[in-house]
């Protein structure tokens, strides 16, 4: 069984920077990729960001510049660090992981909130 849990998130200013982490657990395969997704009230689910095993990495054209997705593979963790956060990026933020052959596997969800 694959267990995602993310955590990080919370309330920021306007310009402010949070960094987010998915610890996955269970029967991972080592070079799946993962992915970022985030939900705002209302709105149907949007990709963020996404990392391959190997390291590449792809942005959604609202976060590009200002987020960044990495992974340390010994911890099975990925972060996603947020700068210049900006209110539209309020929204609950869940990674999810899956390979060949797999379902989709998603964390809990991290609510971020960007006020002032």
């Amino acid at each position: 069984q694959v267990q995602l849990v993310e955590s990080g998130g919370g309330l920021v200013q306007p310009g402010g920077s949070l960094r987010l982490s998915c610890e996955a657990s269970g029967s991972i395969f080592s070079r799946a990729g993962m992915t970022w997704y985030r939900q705002c009230p209302g709105k149907q689910r949007e990709w963020v960001a996404g990392i391959s095993g190997a390291g590449a990495t792809n942005y959604a054209d609202s976060v590009k510049g200002r987020f960044t997705i990495s992974r340390d593979s010994a911890k099975n963790t990925v972060y996603l660090q947020m700068n210049s956060l900006k209110p539209e990026d309020t929204a609950v933020y869940y990674c999810m992981t899956m390979w060949a052959g797999s379902p989709a596997y998603w964390g809990q969800g991290t609510q971020v909130t960007v006020s002032s």
